[in-house]
């Protein structure tokens, strides 16, 4: 059963949002599609769900860009997350004032609530599909159409402090090449009081569905029709980390606050010394200082090879916006995901780089050759799960967030928080296959 962008339901309820946007975005819709009269640029909305030092480069690459021409000027539109920026959107797009682009993903769903508007036309030899990496372009890609462009990839990865580890005469690679062993010595940098916490898991669904994945799990049955969270496998991995939590005591979870506050808490964790490790965003490479944090892959879990997800984040337009910011949010997506900005980005910020040619870019190539770290995300990404397109729009990956704060947050079994899940998710799922 498809469903509609616009129902009546929608509409209301993003018009009650709407009337909750921050006053800088409110303020900048007032100037969509005006033209600086004595520039001549065409002004257009750029919204994102971006903290931090990843939030400061942004601000740097917009005023760039702004520099670098005389067509578009972009107005930069900082949200609190990725969730809040398309609540917003859709709160926008219901209120006719939409933005000229986005950072979103869930293209394919997107493409059907006949959201975003297909680019195609609009492209030119500056953006090559042949030349973004297939695992961020492919889902941007529908019936043969182009419905956006990947601004950058990510993927969850270890990050550890070095000198913890040698104070405790561990191996890194032996530490993080299995779960239990990553666990293992939790306990004993514990026991020998180097720090107060091993590991920490990233508070959300995520790193556990991560691990579950690297226990061998799925979320859907290969037909697509049966929702397969609480099987063996996913319950396993997250009991395995709930004991951890709650029994054992070797890791805790930050969660609660505003936006990324969560994220930062548990970044904090680790660069004060008080524990060992965590396992975080390839984005967080601003945020951390590499003379005491070095990074690998995410392991496995019983004997199972690791398989976390990596996926895209999209520079998206809204098919609601007009002719001319269509035009000019192209050449502002034309730039972002230029090789040489592509490059910046990923060294700046540690996110992969959507190009290939980025690679060949020199200032990047003698970066990576320096900093063996910025390696990690891209070899991870290669046996990486591709994203998760929930079907639902939603309903599952909620579903998983709700068990997941059961499992963390209150020591609620995984079966018991699982079977909950799956039962919500495949009712949802069923409803879609009718």
């Amino acid at each position: 059963m498809k469903k509609t962008f616009k129902t009546a339901l929608i509409m209301l309820c993003a018009l009650i949002l709407f009337t909750g946007c921050s006053s800088s975005a409110k303020n900048a819709m007032k100037t969509e599609e005006k033209t600086e009269e004595s520039k001549g640029k065409t002004e257009i909305q750029f919204w994102y769900g971006l903290g931090s030092v990843a939030g400061e480069t942004m601000e740097e690459i917009i005023k760039e860009f702004n520099e670098s021409q005389d067509k578009v000027k972009v107005v930069g539109v900082q949200q609190a997350d990725y969730d809040e920026t398309f609540q917003k959107v859709q709160a926008a797009i219901a209120a006719n004032e939409p933005p000229a682009v986005y950072i979103g993903s869930n293209i394919e769903l997107r493409v059907k609530d006949g959201m975003l508007a297909d680019l195609t036309k609009y492209m030119d030899d500056r953006t090559p599909i042949d030349d973004y990496l297939d695992v961020f372009m492919k889902p941007a890609m529908i019936d043969g159409k182009v419905y956006g462009f990947p601004a950058y990839g990510t993927t969850q990865v270890i990050y550890y402090r070095k000198d913890l580890l040698e104070k405790a005469g561990m191996d890194p690679k032996e530490v993080y090449s299995t779960w239990e062993n990553t666990f293992k010595a939790s306990k004993e940098i514990q026991d020998k009081k180097i720090a107060k916490w091993g590991h920490l898991v990233m508070y959300n669904h995520e790193n556990l569905r991560d691990i579950a994945l690297s226990n061998g799990g799925k979320i859907l049955s290969d037909d697509g029709k049966k929702v397969l969270i609480n099987s063996k496998e996913w319950v396993d991995s997250w009991n395995f980390i709930r004991q951890q939590i709650f029994e054992n005591k070797t890791t805790k979870i930050e969660s609660g606050g505003q936006g990324w506050e969560y994220w930062y808490r548990t970044i904090d964790n680790v660069m004060n010394g008080e524990a060992m490790s965590y396992t975080g965003s390839s984005g967080d490479k601003g945020d951390l200082d590499f003379t005491k944090i070095a990074s690998l892959p995410q392991p496995g879990l019983n004997g199972n090879p690791a398989r976390p997800v990596a996926g895209a984040h999209s520079l998206l337009v809204p098919e609601a916006a007009s002719e001319e910011q269509k035009k000019a949010a192209y050449e502002w997506i034309a730039y972002f995901t230029s090789p040489e900005v592509s490059a910046k980005w990923s060294e700046k910020i540690g996110y992969i780089p959507v190009r290939k040619s980025a690679k060949d870019v020199d200032e990047y190539k003698k970066f990576i050759e320096e900093n063996p770290y910025a390696r990690v995300p891209y070899e991870q990404a290669m046996h990486a799960s591709p994203a998760f397109i929930d079907p639902t729009d939603g309903k599952i990956t909620d579903a998983l967030s709700i068990a997941a704060d059961k499992v963390e947050l209150q020591n609620v079994d995984a079966k018991t928080a699982l079977d909950e899940a799956a039962k919500t998710a495949q009712a949802a799922l069923d409803e879609i296959n009718k």
